[in-house]
């Protein structure tokens, strides 16, 4: 059995009537957009959407860092700020 990540659901057909509808009632929370009872999608409100993907870009960004970080003092190079 699949979870609903959400605590609101709507039917396609809901979806499909009024989408800003949806999300008021949901108090502008993330909705699980139901087919044939399983979850198809969610339906994000785009402030919540917008903190997600900076949340993920963050994510992405410490890989590289901690990537970067990970380095042989062998490799590096010593160069002066003329040279740049």
């Amino acid at each position: 059995m699949q979870p609903i990540l959400a605590n609101y659901t709507a039917s396609i057909s809901e979806l499909k009537k009024s989408p800003t509808k949806i999300l008021k009632e949901a108090n502008n929370e993330t909705v699980a957009i139901l087919k044939n009872n399983i979850t198809s999608a969610y339906l994000v409100p785009s402030e919540l959407y917008i903190k997600m993907m900076g949340i993920i870009d963050d994510y992405e960004l410490s890989k590289t860092v901690k990537q970067r970080l990970n380095y042989n003092k062998e490799d590096l190079l010593e160069i002066s700020l003329d040279e740049l």
